[in-house]
């Protein structure tokens, strides 16, 4: 396959992933918001904006962190290159320059999501039906999933898809993980306290975990059972062991079709084996932050490896 072929595929679904993660941490800010003061309702959307890397951006347009100026300025302000309407963009232009490679069912719903989120997303939503819009954002993202899951040959087209949703995946989880001990939590006093559950709960939220979590572990809201499920649990879909085990499993069907390993390959089986030999305790004795932020570099590495051995700029 050629490396812009296998750019296009794995930018594809990378966009996807993060619009369908950005679609679910809104949700979660907003119905925290709801339960909160004024004053604590703009910190909770100012935090949102810190976990997507777009609180810079924003304060340089915005000087407000209300609930409906940073909605819409996420979800489709033009003067937002990250904003969600400009990632269905993306990922259409990037199905649209592969569209020999994916079958008809997964460039239609390709296109169909970004005709539905163009329409939805051309002027501000309101309060009153952002829920809906959400709902819509994460359907769209979830229909290409499947399109793509029940329609593709399991061949290195169907690899690169897999490798860039789980690499975004990864990366979404780790960094919500990150972002809610050094932001949303004013300070460690506040450990354990009523806030301190509510943003674990928010957490959850975030990465569509709240009810398999309460299945595991009986409803109790524990930092360090949370941080077990979403770092090292392999049977929730978007923990990092979760998606760590999904790309090991992609990358060796590429070896297979291909024929060989490429250095990326080296790199990912060493973060994998870390990870499995990691423990809960170990986690929270290096220290959470510590812990996520050398995963995020680890993902981002491993993003370069890949990109560099398949020659996606060529």
């Amino acid at each position: 396959m050629l490396g812009r072929t296998a750019n296009g595929i794995y930018w594809m679904m990378r966009y996807l992933e993060r619009a369908e993660n950005t679609a679910r941490l809104l949700d979660a800010g907003f119905r925290l918001a709801l339960t909160r003061g004024q004053g604590a309702a703009r910190e909770e959307w100012r935090s949102v904006l810190v976990t997507m890397g777009q609180a810079s951006a924003y304060a340089q347009i915005h000087g407000d962190f209300s609930g409906p100026t940073v909605t819409n300025y996420i979800l489709g302000d033009r003067e937002n290159p990250g904003s969600v309407r400009a990632m269905f963009e993306m990922a259409r232009s990037n199905a649209r320059s592969v569209r020999t490679a994916l079958t008809r069912e997964v460039w239609e719903a390709t296109n169909e999501s970004w005709i539905i989120l163009h329409e939805q997303l051309a002027r501000p939503v309101k309060a009153g039906n952002l829920g809906e819009v959400l709902s819509i954002i994460r359907r769209q993202a979830m229909l290409v999933r499947g399109a793509m899951e029940g329609t593709m040959l399991r061949n290195d087209i169907f690899n690169f898809a897999r490798i860039g949703t789980f690499l975004e995946r990864a990366d979404n989880t780790a960094r919500i993980l990150d972002v809610k001990y050094h932001v949303l939590l004013p300070s460690v006093s506040w450990v354990g306290s009523a806030l301190d559950n509510t943003q674990w709960e928010t957490v959850l939220r975030s990465v569509a975990g709240e009810r398999a979590y309460r299945w595991l572990n009986s409803g109790n809201m524990d930092a360090r059972g949370i941080a077990e499920f979403l770092i090292l649990d392999g049977r929730f879909p978007r923990s990092l062991a979760f998606c760590f085990e999904k790309l090991r499993s992609n990358m060796a069907s590429l070896a297979r079709q291909y024929g060989h390993e490429t250095p990326a390959h080296e790199k990912l089986r060493d973060s994998v084996s870390r990870l499995h030999q990691t423990s809960t305790e170990q986690i929270f004795e290096f220290g959470l932050h510590e812990t996520i932020t050398s995963i995020i570099a680890e993902i981002n590495e491993i993003a370069i490896e890949i990109a560099t051995d398949y020659r996606f700029t060529v």
